[in-house]
């Protein structure tokens, strides 16, 4: 499959399931939805955007396509810088930032090799 596709697929399911259950997509963050019940909100916020992005690569016309996949790009560079800054200000344990900022660091190098080919 070709990786912008993949990431595209990717984007959509990881949204869908932030999206549908926020609890469950916060153990897969490994995020504290217990203590923080607010989390669901933003969990789902970061879904929807998930969702929009994924599909709007998906769908984009040829021409528009390297335009949806630098905007992929920067959003998973934020992303990765997120997860960074909060493992570095003790929000998260340093392995949970490292797995925060495992795949997003993953989706940045998938889109350089989409965009690429």
């Amino acid at each position: 499959m070709n990786p912008v596709a993949g990431l595209s697929v990717a984007r959509i399911v990881i949204g869908l399931l932030a999206l549908v259950s926020p609890s469950l997509s916060a153990k897969a963050f490994r995020l504290d939805s217990a203590n923080n019940p607010q989390l669901s909100y933003l969990l789902r916020m970061f879904g929807s955007r998930e969702i929009a992005l994924g599909v709007a690569t998906l769908a984009a016309p040829a021409k528009l396509r390297t335009p949806m996949v630098l905007a992929g790009i920067a959003v998973d560079g934020a992303d990765a810088a997120a997860g960074a800054l909060a493992g570095r200000d003790g929000v998260v344990s340093k392995s949970t930032a490292g797995f925060l900022t495992g795949p997003a660091i993953a989706a940045i190098v998938a889109g350089i090799i989409g965009l690429r080919r």
